[in-house]
């Protein structure tokens, strides 16, 4: 009879487990702050326009979007933590490497990022999916599928210009 009641306590959790749906607007909640902080925090003066740390960290060169984009995945690991499908996953991965990948122009790629807010994109996604497990994804698949033929395809054509001006350079220095 004793041992029943220690093997019953050591059955009931150490650790208080939230509620799935308070943990879940908890985690949403930790996106939406990430996304709010990195994308939207400052107002730009005399515009509509906010801005958040993306673009300023995309200020220091080398390592700036780098650092921008490490901490948007935070955003993606409360993705897997929340079990989201994984073609939104692969549209939030997109999202950030459109970002990083156009981030990393200088001055372009800050003000690219002041528009185009992977972050807040991302938190976007994440509370759809997050809410609505059950919605149709083959939609996305095709948009997941479209951006990633468009990024090979812009890739290919900014691979191909840098070959044709190196070309140009050094067809100049022959002459």
């Amino acid at each position: 009879m004793e041992y029943s009641s220690v093997r019953d306590r050591e059955s009931e959790p150490r650790v208080k487990v939230l509620p799935r749906d308070e943990a879940r607007e908890h985690l949403l909640a930790i996106a939406d702050l990430i996304a709010k902080v990195m994308d939207t925090t400052i107002r730009i003066p005399g515009t509509s326009w906010y801005m958040g740390l993306d673009p300023l960290l995309g200020l220091i060169p080398g390592i700036g979007d780098t650092l921008a984009n490490l901490i948007g995945t935070v955003i993606l690991g409360l993705g897997t933590r929340l079990q989201v499908p994984r073609v939104v996953l692969a549209r939030m991965s997109l999202n950030l490497l459109i970002n990083g990948t156009v981030g990393a122009v200088p001055i372009f790629g800050d003000l690219f990022s002041v528009w185009f807010r992977s972050h807040s994109r991302n938190a976007a996604l994440l509370r759809d999916a997050a809410m609505k497990p059950d919605r149709e994804t083959h939609a996305d698949w095709f948009y997941v599928g479209g951006i990633i033929g468009g990024t090979v395809a812009l890739l290919l054509l900014m691979i191909a210009v840098i070959i044709w001006l190196i070309y140009k350079l050094w067809a100049m220095v022959q002459a």
